[in-house]
């Protein structure tokens, strides 16, 4: 027997609930405490396993301090849509990110940097960390074309 898919929209709905969630602290515990489900059942929201009704979705955001509208907004002008949500490969990987401790402060940080020159320098100071990360084989240029000063 094969395991049930999330839905698309379930699981990006459960993913902003986990993200708020992290965003103020709150552990699954609290949250199912006050909305009145056991932890098990926030778990399964988060994960878009169990569908959230309306009434609980209300809820939630009210727990949550947001408006329900939070939960379906993939940007601030554009309402989410199922389109292209089960093709994006790694968006499971990239929703982990981003409601991990890790992500949501790395987020929040660079949300905090207003200059967008400022930006794309930690943007590629990313990036370029991230290259140095790989084999050095495949980044690093033939000693002759080392500038001087980077020589040992």
């Amino acid at each position: 027997m094969s395991a049930k898919v999330p839905n698309p929209i379930d699981a990006y709905v459960g993913s902003r609930v986990r993200m708020r969630r992290l965003m103020l602290g709150m552990s699954q515990e609290r949250l199912a405490e006050q909305i009145g489900v056991t932890f098990q059942q926030v778990q399964k929201y988060e994960k878009g396993t169990n569908r959230i009704g309306a009434s609980r979705l209300q809820a939630i955001a009210g727990v949550l301090a947001v408006p329900v509208a939070f939960f379906f907004q993939q940007d601030n002008s554009q309402p989410l849509t199922t389109e292209g949500l089960g093709a994006i490969s790694g968006l499971e990987d990239l929703s982990d990110f981003l409601t991990s401790k890790e992500g949501l402060s790395l987020n929040k940080a660079f949300m905090k940097i207003n200059d967008p020159s400022v930006r794309q320098s930690v943007l590629m100071l990313i990036k370029s960390l991230a290259n140095a990360s790989e084999p050095a084989a495949m980044h690093a240029p033939p000693a002759a074309e080392v500038p001087f000063g980077l020589r040992n």
